[in-house]
């Protein structure tokens, strides 16, 4: 059995790279901005039953809340929790502005071709979320409200959205503790919003390692995240539940 904190693996994924894996109940993922400025757009799916993925609504309205930060969890369409945001120092996570698409990245940014550029070839943040999904047998019906990691956008009382650049800063990293057996896919294209003009997305380091005991209740000052939990621990016959 892993100790708390046992190092379980590392990835490094290039900027406009994509990734995507099973990520085991009682493993925390720690993504991290590399250089600063990166996205990660995220998509969780059950990995025993893949109809049951991340549900954008149910997690911010049973949280009240726009962002995600520490103390949040990951809701799934089926009231139950993928993960919970044990650890975080960026403190704003995009949840409504989607990814980008080759038509606006095309536009934002002009034509960089993989037989110019090769691995520097201009991908989008949906480009590089289908090839992944397509590894699990998923595809374009599959694609939800995502989760964009490191990307601060805000909303004004009228509704205007605004990307607010350098919000996250070099090494600024996020835990992502799970509670479900879980299929993640990422895309690190750059924020859709990113008023960049050049093609120029972060780096993402990917750090697992076993969640820490002193961890598991981070999210159960909300009571919403505690019945989300122990639906997901009835899933796995476990009776044991957040108080």
């Amino acid at each position: 059995m892993n100790h708390p904190d046992t190092f379980l693996w590392e990835e490094n994924i290039p900027g406009g790279c994509h990734w995507s894996g099973i990520v085991r109940r009682g493993t925390t993922l720690r993504l991290m901005d590399v250089t600063g400025g990166a996205n990660a757009a995220v998509l969780f799916f059950n990995q025993e039953e893949k109809l049951e993925r991340y549900n954008m609504a149910d997690t911010l309205k049973s949280q009240h809340t726009f962002r995600l930060t520490k103390g949040h969890a990951c809701h799934s369409d089926m009231g139950r929790i993928f993960c919970c945001i044990t650890a975080d120092t960026a403190g704003w996570h995009d949840t409504v502005c989607g990814m980008s698409d080759a038509e606006l990245v095309h536009r934002k940014y002009g034509t960089g071709r993989y037989q110019e550029l090769r691995n520097k070839m201009f991908r989008s943040g949906l480009d590089g979320m289908l090839i992944e999904l397509g590894k699990w047998g998923l595809g374009m019906r599959d694609v939800v409200s995502n989760i964009n990691f490191f990307s601060k956008v805000t909303a004004s009382s009228s509704g205007k959205l605004t990307f607010h650049p350098g919000s996250s800063k070099a090494n600024d990293y996020v835990n992502l503790s799970f509670e479900m057996d879980t299929l993640m896919v990422l895309s690190a294209a750059p924020h859709p919003l990113d008023p960049a003009q050049t093609y120029q997305p972060g780096a993402i380091r990917l750090t697992a390692f076993a969640t820490p005991l002193s961890v598991i209740e981070e999210c159960a000052h909300i009571p919403e995240n505690v019945r989300g939990m122990q639906n997901t621990r009835h899933l796995y016959g476990c009776h044991g539940g957040a108080a």
